[in-house]
């Protein structure tokens, strides 16, 4: 029986990926045919033998490898919108890098319209194929029957989450960690699945064994020292496997890299935002003729404070009675206030700070000072996710929700901290765009806007 769930799941794995070759094969397909009946045609009698097919392959690696970095290939596990608008940016940000590779094989500026006619094909695609599949996996799969086992905590605000999504996940029971284990066996046996929430250590190691030796899927909520190890190098001392934990953040090469790729990228932002930024300065001073720039301190890299750069979103006499919440239909946003922070445009001045290296592109969002001492002393751990500057935006911006709490986003920014590669920043850039299109997550660039006018 675990034989059979097992081999369904790497099958239905298999047809996954074999989806997404297919759909990025179609849309290679048509970049071919508007290259062969328009590019070619007025540039170039045609593009004969190997030089068309590294053509055709150049552009199917790129599509193929940004829709994987923003989870766009990944149907039935994500929600449909979430999918689209995933493959939206891929093919966005795939054509833009082909137009301007079509202008440096052709030695000309080319005519964009076939290309914005590409892209226009390719959102329908993109549209439709998704929904098939999509369709085609909820069809075939039937929910996980789940035993959620929790310790201190009983879990119910992960039972909650996991609840949003009925078609993929089924959480049939749910049981106290202090049972005896031979009724946690049995309970572990009756089930496809198995979720372990705030489990001691020596109980979840014993259900962990249990259960691998078994081959029931576990999943499992880690503990700040999980999330450690995860980032720890595997290496050997004799006969004796040893897990490296350095706790140094990123390496001196992965710092040059990051700061490199920071500077690049602000600074071409900047220059193309920049009628954003005049557009934007004009309507806020027009409205009361305030100030433009909401200037306050936070906490970046091992503790250090930095003055912080936004575009002003309430009254400027918004703290005259103290810092507050900010809440829904806040009085003290102004009107412009409202448009540029559902748009998220207030935090752009935050790529002044990039380019004087106060931030980075991608990293931990920027505390304020009270807000920072009053989680340290809830929780210890948070400070170590100040081993990095802190970003515009980050793994917890992208892959939190507007109720995730210190403790989880604690959790995902060390797991960025960690893990972190040059891929995973550019992953976690592109991921971005697709989150200012979910309403669920309403921080997006921002931090938890907590007690603060801004």
């Amino acid at each position: 029986m675990r034989i059979d769930i097992a081999r369904r799941s790497e099958e239905k794995d298999l047809i996954r990926r074999l989806e997404g070759i297919a759909e990025v094969l179609i849309l290679t397909v048509l970049y071919f045919y508007i290259w062969k009946s328009r590019y070619s045609v007025m540039y170039v009698r045609t593009f004969y033998g190997r030089g068309r097919v590294l053509l055709m392959g150049i552009y199917f690696i790129i599509m193929y490898v940004i829709m994987a970095l923003t989870e766009g290939l990944r149907f039935g596990n994500l929600k449909l919108f979430d999918i689209v608008v995933s493959q939206w940016v891929s093919v966005f940000v795939t054509n833009f890098i082909t137009f301007w590779q079509i202008c440096l094989i052709l030695n000309t500026m080319s005519d964009p319209k076939p290309m914005l006619l590409l892209t226009l094909y390719d959102l329908a695609i993109t549209v439709a194929l998704p929904f098939f599949f999509t369709w085609l996996y909820h069809l075939t799969y039937v929910p996980r029957n789940m035993v959620l086992i929790y310790g201190k905590r009983n879990g119910e605000n992960l039972r909650f989450k996991i609840l949003e999504r009925p078609d993929k996940y089924a959480i049939t029971k749910t049981i106290s960690a202090s049972l005896p284990f031979d009724q946690i066996k049995r309970e572990i046996l009756s089930h496809d699945a198995v979720i372990i929430n705030d489990v001691p250590a020596e109980i979840r190691n014993d259900i962990l064994k249990f259960c691998y030796q078994n081959d029931v899927r576990t999943y499992i909520v880690p503990k700040i020292s999980d999330v450690i190890i995860g980032g720890a190098s595997n290496i050997n001392l004799f006969d004796t496997p040893l897990l490296l934990v350095r706790g140094r953040g990123l390496s001196v090469g992965q710092r040059s890299v990051k700061r490199f790729f920071d500077i690049v990228l602000s600074a071409i932002a900047i220059v193309i935002l920049s009628p954003v930024f005049l557009i934007v300065a004009i309507l806020i001073k027009a409205e009361d003729g305030g100030s433009v720039f909401f200037l306050q301190k936070r906490v970046t890299k091992d503790g250090k404070l930095f003055t912080i750069y936004k575009f002003r979103s309430m009254r400027t006499d918004a703290e005259k009675n103290g810092a507050r919440f900010t809440v829904d239909d806040d009085p003290r946003i102004t009107r412009t206030g409202r448009w540029i922070r559902r748009t998220r445009i207030d935090e752009l001045p935050q790529l002044f700070n990039i380019l004087k290296g106060d931030m980075s592109i991608v990293g931990p969002r920027p505390e304020r000072i009270e807000n920072y001492q009053m989680y340290e002393k809830e929780i210890p751990e948070f400070g170590f996710r100040t081993k990095v500057k802190a970003g515009l935006t980050g793994y917890a911006q992208v892959y939190g929700k507007y109720n995730t709490t210190a403790y989880d986003k604690l959790r995902l920014d060390l797991m960025y901290v960690e893990n972190y590669s040059f891929i995973l920043d550019i992953k976690l850039v592109l991921m971005t765009i697709r989150t200012l299109f979910q309403k669920e997550s309403t921080e997006g660039f921002t931090d938890s806007r907590r007690g603060g006018s801004q």
